[in-house]
């Protein structure tokens, strides 16, 4: 298939345009660069460089002629989108309505779209199933939740088939590509940061909630078996129908589980600071991932927290300084 990768220049998008590529597929990226790195992009795809926001860039992409879409471009910063939320709902809810409609004018049948378990906010149940009532706490989840149910208005009147994944925790690296965020909020690259020496510390925030060692529980997902979710996904949309899917291991592991493996991964002495909670954050986050195994098929191959540490460290140890290097 022809597949269009929005966001393709990204850690997630990158990872999954080359396994695309290896899977035979032909892929162009569409990215602005602004967050993501032109090193990243796989030689054997197309980059086009532009944004969804600038509406005739997008028709005139689409209309060339995809098979499919896997959208993964938007902002993703939690704490911005609490104190900028108009960047969120301009840029994620407006270039998906863009996108939305390049494809429609174009005839693209099939989406793939990256959503969030940050929908769910502070969830009633854990594990999280998909019909959990969705009660974002931020812009973000916010953002995220409208563009889904745009996705569905979509596919129920103009024929598209489309697919929302609701991740929770990406880890990992993946053929030389791997997480080079700024800022980087995430934990396992923070982490690692600390274990090279680029950080001096990891600051925990919060190590009296109600979890075994008092440090929050976050569900992980090797990077690679999120790719494969994507392309499984790809396989199984149906026209008019917009299935949603949690993305997610369906086990958890604390702050602290997570910088004893890298500890014993690198080697590396990490020094740990204990800071207070930080407003908003749930102790639990899990997915139920019942519905997926069921319907796509999808198993995770490298559901230990060992390997996403590992392959992490591997593109930590070669690009210290991450892309810019």
């Amino acid at each position: 298939m022809k597949l269009l990768v929005t966001g393709g220049a990204g850690y997630i998008g990158s990872i999954v345009a080359g396994q695309l590529l290896n899977s035979g597929h032909e892929v162009v990226v569409f990215d602005n660069l602004q967050q993501g790195h032109r090193e990243a992009v796989p030689d054997q795809a197309q980059l086009v460089v532009a944004d969804l926001l600038d509406q005739d860039a997008v028709h005139e992409v689409v209309v060339s002629g995809f098979d499919g879409v896997l959208h993964f471009a938007a902002l993703a910063l939690v704490g911005e989108s609490v104190a900028h939320p108009e960047r969120y709902y301009r840029t994620d809810v407006g270039g998906t309505l863009n996108l939305l409609d390049a494809m429609r004018s174009a005839g693209v049948p099939r989406l793939v779209f990256s959503s969030t378990c940050a929908v769910y906010g502070q969830p009633d149940e854990v594990p999280i199933p998909e019909t959990a009532r969705p009660r974002p706490q931020n812009a973000y989840g916010a953002s995220k939740l409208a563009v889904d149910g745009m996705i569905g208005d979509f596919c129920r009147a103009h024929n598209l088939g489309a697919v929302s994944l609701r991740y929770f925790n990406v880890a990992g690296a993946s053929n030389g590509r791997g997480e080079d965020h700024e800022p980087e909020t995430h934990l396992i690259p923070n982490v690692l940061r600390a274990a090279i020496g680029i950080n001096p510390d990891v600051t925990v925030f919060g190590t009296d909630y109600p979890t075994p060692d008092g440090t929050a529980i976050r569900d992980y997902i090797h990077i690679e078996d999120l790719a494969t979710a994507h392309a499984l996904a790809l396989e199984g949309v149906r026209p008019n129908e917009h299935q949603i899917f949690n993305l997610g291991n369906g086990s958890g592991f604390s702050v602290r589980e997570v910088i004893a493996a890298v500890g014993e991964v690198t080697g590396a002495e990490i020094t740990v600071r204990e800071g207070p909670r930080r407003p908003g954050d749930p102790p639990m986050l899990v997915a139920a991932s019942e519905r997926i195994r069921a319907e796509l098929g999808w198993e995770a191959r490298k559901p230990a927290l060992s390997d996403m540490v590992v392959d992490a460290w591997r593109f930590a140890q070669a690009r210290p300084s991450g892309y810019s290097e």
